[in-house]
Parts: C-alpha cells; sequence; structure tokens
C-alpha cells in the first residue's frame, strides 16, 4: 500500500522538540535564542515567507527580529547591516530572504554573514564543510528531506536517488547529502537538469525521487516504477482548472 509522508505532521512533531530545546537553553538563564530575518523589497512571497518564519520563530521561544529595506536599498547599506548582525549578542541566526533585487549580488552578501549565524548554510565554508562530509549548518530544504527519511525509516543504504534540479539551494545540497556515508544516507546518486538526455530512463531505475524543480509536471507516473519513494519540494504556480 502507497505510504503518504505527512510533512504538516513531521513540521509540527520538529518544532515541538525544537522548543522543548529553547526552553531548556533558556532555563535558568537571561539569555534567549534570536533569529534576525533580512527583507529587501516587497516581493509577495517573500513576505509570505519571512511571516511564517517570524511566526514559527516566536512559537519556539526565540527572539525574533526583522530587518525591512526597501528595494532601493545600495548593496553597501546590507553589507553594513550585515557586519552589525554579526556583531550583536542577542543574535544567534542570520538570515537573508532570497532573491534580492537585480542590483545586488546575493553571494556577496551571502559571504559576508558569519558562518556560525548563516541559518540557511549558503556560506561557502558550510558548503565546503557539507561537501566533505563534516558536521555544519545545513540549508532547511535538504535538511527537511533528510528528516522525512528518518520518520518514516526509509532505506537509502545503497539505493538510486535521484535528484531533479541542481540548485545551490536545493538540489546540489541534497545531492552531496545522500552521498555522504552515514545513515538515511550513503546512496548512489545521479542528479538530472534541463541538460539531461532520455530522463524518463534515469527515472524509471530510481528507487528514490527528489524534486526540486521549479517546474508542473517535472515527474509524472509513467517516468517512475512501483514502490518508488518520491519527495517532491518544488513550488509552483499553476492555473486553476
Amino acid at each position: 500500500m502507497p505510504i503518504n509522508m505527512d510533512g504538516k505532521i513531521l513540521s509540527e512533531k520538529i518544532r515541538n522538540q525544537v522548543k522543548d530545546e529553547v526552553t531548556a537553553i533558556t532555563a535558568g538563564s537571561d539569555k534567549t535564542p534570536g533569529l534576525a530575518v533580512v527583507l529587501i523589497g516587497k516581493n509577495p512571497a517573500s513576505q509570505a515567507y519571512v511571516g511564517s518564519k517570524k511566526k514559527m520563530t516566536t512559537a519556539v521561544g526565540m527572539k525574533s527580529f526583522s530587518f525591512e529595506l526597501e528595494d532601493t536599498v545600495s548593496k553597501e547599506e546590507v553589507l553594513t547591516l550585515i557586519d552589525e548582525l554579526n556583531n550583536r549578542e542577542d543574535i544567534n541566526g542570520i538570515l537573508v530572504q532570497l532573491p534580492l533585487p537585480k542590483h545586488i549580488n546575493e553571494q556577496d552578501i551571502i559571504n559576508v554573514i558569519d558562518p556560525d549565524k548563516d541559518v540557511d548554510g549558503f556560506h561557502p565554508f558550510n558548503l565546503g564543510k557539507l561537501m566533505r562530509g563534516e558536521e555544519t549548518l545545513i540549508p532547511c530544504t535538504p535538511y527537511g528531506i533528510t528528516k522525512f527519511f528518518e520518520e518514516y525509516e526509509i532505506d537509502t543504504k545503497g539505493k538510486s536517488v535521484v535528484v531533479m534540479g541542481r540548485s545551490n539551494i536545493v538540489g546540489k545540497p541534497i545531492a552531496n547529502i545522500m552521498m555522504q556515508k552515514g545513515e538515511f544516507a550513503n546512496s548512489t546518486v545521479t542528479v538530472v537538469h534541463t541538460g539531461t538526455k532520455n530522463v524518463d530512463e534515469i527515472t524509471k531505475n530510481a528507487d528514490i525521487i527528489i524534486v526540486a524543480t521549479g517546474y508542473p509536471n517535472t515527474l509524472t507516473g509513467d517516468m517512475v516504477k512501483e514502490g518508488v519513494v518520491i519527495i517532491d519540494v518544488g513550488i509552483n504556480r499553476v492555473e486553476d482548472s
């Protein structure tokens, strides 16, 4: 029988665990973990994401710091803000909501975030440690995928894993995670993307498929074998039928 891996139930379970951890940290102490979120511009999707992150931060007992800047802000002003956040003791994590306005290079901003406060795991230092299989801060969506495997006890050792998409945010990190030695990893990984030919021939042989693209219908029923495990983390806007 097919198994539906319910993300809402798992996310609630993880939030409760984090809340207990925050409570333990703050017990008998006047220090509370704090997360700073930087939002540049008024992109509706980004505003929604930031609103959700602020809500979840406070729900688990952490302090939420929000810094909303106009989309006309200069790169230098953003760099100055990041430097200030790096040096604030009441801020333990920094998250810059992407995408940024076209006149600001995303990597220039990510590169100046203190790696120890880089909760997105996008800093080259953290990505390098991830590739080496060292303990580090991991991008949230790839980390969430691994929690699915753990929660539902999905056997990944030696399995054929196909990752659809090669973004720096999901595709590349999860491919690196799944090829590392360790529990709920240790897989044989193939990454398919817009340059891949005969994609269906590859997906039909996959034991696990992780869909991380921005296009609907990237994977269809005729492209998979019976018993395959599919995790879809792509977000797509489609017209109502």
